[in-house]
């Protein structure tokens, strides 16, 4: 059209009637929308991300993105999460907020590091069809999960033996939640928090919202990792539970966290030094037998 408007003359014919002499709608004349040159490469890393954490919408890709030096935000990723075709997971039902329930323990609302803790079981099967647990450990304030142990059978000699480790390698907490399963409530566990002046908060039964954070950890545990595995055996499952805590702990955009991960990377692998702890763990494991 351009070149018919410069031949016969521009100030001659208008767009309107060249688009109607040569049969052209107006609107393919209009501005071209401009396409970056690195949106290729944009996308390409975006479905790379939406490939590795395939329940991950794209919010927490744009921060995923982000952390990879990529200036985008939220609106641009959303477009190109559509046009390529990636589905946005459904977003889960919202729940009542934890210290709403009026006479329950989980009126406490957590709100500093090490304030509550909390402690729950999970259970799946490797490839055999043999059972196995996985006792996974929350800081309900920073999300972090200190710990998923996974054995055939766990009971409360396992869970003194974790929290005594943890214990030692990051402090006492002021509150430990769970529910009122017999390794929780066992007397032994009672007695020995106690004398650690760990104040235990038991939910009614039956109320698992009552126990909110860790029930959705452990929702986002099986959504991510156990429903998208088949572990053949105990020693693989170790090993790829054990790799998606850190990942959970590191990378994973938390949505209640502003869209950050709970800890740095190097805050996770800084441990004491293994005298020190070795030492250490003898004086907490002591206070078990007595």
């Amino acid at each position: 059209m351009n070149f018919v408007r410069d031949s016969i003359g521009r100030d001659q014919v208008s767009e309107r009637r060249a688009c109607r002499i040569l049969g052209q709608p107006r609107s393919t004349q209009r501005r071209q929308r401009f396409v970056p040159s690195d949106e290729p490469r944009l996308i390409r890393e975006m479905i790379e991300l939406a490939t590795q954490f395939g329940r991950y919408g794209y919010r927490r890709v744009t921060q995923l993105l982000r952390k990879r030096g990529w200036k985008v935000n939220h609106k641009r990723v959303e477009r190109l999460w559509r046009q390529e075709g990636l589905k946005v997971p459904q977003k889960q039902p919202k729940r009542r907020r934890l210290w709403f329930n009026d006479g329950s323990c989980v009126r406490l609302r957590p709100t500093h590091k090490d304030h509550v803790w909390t402690y729950d079981f999970v259970h799946c099967r490797t490839h055999d069809g043999r059972a196995f647990r996985m006792l996974t450990m929350l800081d309900e304030f920073t999300r972090e999960c200190l710990a998923i142990d996974v054995e055939r059978r766990l009971n409360s000699e396992n869970i003194l033996e974790r929290l005594s480790d943890l214990f030692v390698r990051r402090g006492v907490p002021d509150h430990i939640r769970s529910d009122n399963g017999p390794e929780f409530t066992a007397k032994r566990v009672r007695d020995w928090l106690r004398r650690i002046e760990v104040k235990t908060l038991f939910i009614e039964p039956g109320s698992p919202w009552e126990n909110g954070y860790i029930e959705s950890f452990n929702g986002k545990l099986r959504d991510e990792l156990l429903n998208g595995e088949v572990f053949d055996t105990l020693l693989e499952a170790k090993v790829l539970i054990e790799r998606w805590r850190k990942e959970y702990n590191t990378i994973r955009p938390h949505s209640s966290l502003g869209y950050r991960a709970p800890v740095p990377e190097a805050k996770l692998f800084c441990l004491p030094a293994s005298a020190t702890l070795q030492q250490a763990n003898r004086t907490v494991i002591d206070t078990i037998g007595h």
